[in-house]
């Protein structure tokens, strides 16, 4: 049997059981949770977190040494982040659309008085943007700073590219390194299924049926959102920029989408987003080293939609109707947000607080909805490393064919 097949048997039945916990009183399902689920499905996300940063770190510098002239990765740097930009813009329009049509924050419905939420503070993009470049690699590689590591790797890859031959023993070793890191991606996706079971089964249970019951009407326009993003405009973008069949694109990267919905973390499902991408769909090796690593840490489209789903929401369940340039705030500020607050825990939940308090809603209104993020993070993170493969895929694409007609 696939592994792929291993983890759509494991989902389903990590779904089946986590609802069935949903009915058990909490002084039975704390013990399951806390001594058989939550090990096995943290020991699993441990596992492919310790192999995150040095395989970020190789793989960028591989991707940069490897791309040649700076040019040619600046090129490549600008089309990943205009495609990025590009299509969280549309996630935004599409899931405000939907919003504003089914209206899932009917006013009356929810108690808003005991909403309470208090907002973590997201840092300034420009204080970002300064923060990329690191004062000490070696701290940021303890503490996962993946911007910091990310341009550390870029200024290496590019020396190594700059010295060529002379340091063709330091490129080996990377490339050794990277075989080997790859080789422990495998062992660990043998324990994929339990993992993912584990995860699935606890994500459910905890939130039980009451709260998915109630938020119902919002759980599905974000989730019928990110639908309609993956079938429109990745498929489009796919079909059109890449010239490739969406389906066998979505055939060839679901390992990565399974594995992704099952941790809720692009960071740590990266490992293996790259090695799906580059087997399965033959993306470039420099090019998926250097887009998804990227992507990984400022590409969140499917966090987009779920912020501008949740704005609306807010607002029809306090009754505080948006204006259009309330509308158009949303668009720019979450845009933007998805790099400013790059790499900060609880990202998302930071960027709706900024959106928010941008438009004049109360951050409160989160309390609401923060009970099924866990269960909607899931969907949105497959998407998010969907994205990323996509613009990884149809650049790898673009430069196979400018290749044989200059050669």
């Amino acid at each position: 049997m696939s592994l792929t097949k291993k983890i759509l048997i494991a989902l389903g039945l990590g779904v089946i059981v986590g609802l069935a916990l949903t009915f058990v009183p909490e002084n039975i399902f704390s013990p399951i949770d806390n001594y058989v689920l939550y090990p096995i499905g943290q020991i699993f996300i441990n596992l492919i977190m310790m192999v995150v940063v040095p395989i970020v770190f190789v793989s960028i510098v591989l991707g940069s040494a490897g791309l040649g002239e700076p040019a040619k990765l600046g090129k490549i740097g600008i089309q990943t982040i205009s495609f990025f930009l590009i299509t969280t813009a549309f996630a935004l329009c599409i899931s405000l659309a939907l919003a504003y049509a089914i209206k899932p924050g009917a006013e009356g419905v929810f108690d808003v008085n005991t909403a309470n939420y208090e907002a973590s503070e997201a840092p300034p993009i420009m204080e970002t943007i300064v923060n990329i470049i690191p004062t000490n690699p070696l701290s940021s590689m303890a503490t996962g700073s993946m911007l910091q590591i990310i341009a550390f790797a870029i200024f290496i890859g590019v020396a190594l590219a700059f010295l060529g031959d002379k340091t063709k023993g330091i490129y080996r070793l990377f490339e050794q390194a990277n075989e080997i890191l790859m080789l422990v991606v495998n062992f660990i996706m043998k324990t994929a299924p339990y993992g993912a079971f584990a995860l699935i089964a606890s994500a459910i249970g905890g939130a039980g049926l009451d709260a998915v019951g109630s938020m119902g009407a919002y759980m599905g326009t974000v989730v019928l959102g990110l639908f309609v993003h993956a079938g429109i405009t990745y498929s489009l973008a796919i079909w059109l920029l890449g010239r490739e069949n969406p389906l066998h694109f979505y055939k060839g990267f679901f390992p990565a989408m399974s594995v992704a919905f099952s941790t809720a973390s692009s960071s740590a499902t990266l490992p293996i987003s790259m090695k799906t991408a580059q087997e399965n769909l033959g993306v470039n090796k420099n090019i998926s080293s250097f887009v998804q690593p990227l992507g990984a840490t400022i590409n969140m489209d499917g966090t987009a939609i779920m912020q501008a789903t949740a704005a609306v929401f807010i607002s029809q369940v306090y009754a505080i109707p948006l204006e259009f340039s309330d509308i158009i705030m949303i668009i720019i500020t979450a845009t933007l947000a998805s790099i400013g607050t790059a790499g900060v825990p609880g990202v998302g939940l930071i960027m709706l607080a900024m959106v928010l308090t941008q438009i004049g809603l109360p951050v409160e209104g989160i309390a609401l909805i923060i009970g099924i993020d866990r269960l909607l993070d899931m969907l949105r993170t497959s998407l998010n490393i969907t994205g990323d493969a996509t613009c990884a895929y149809i650049i790898s694409e673009n430069e196979k064919r400018k290749n044989i007609k200059t050669g």
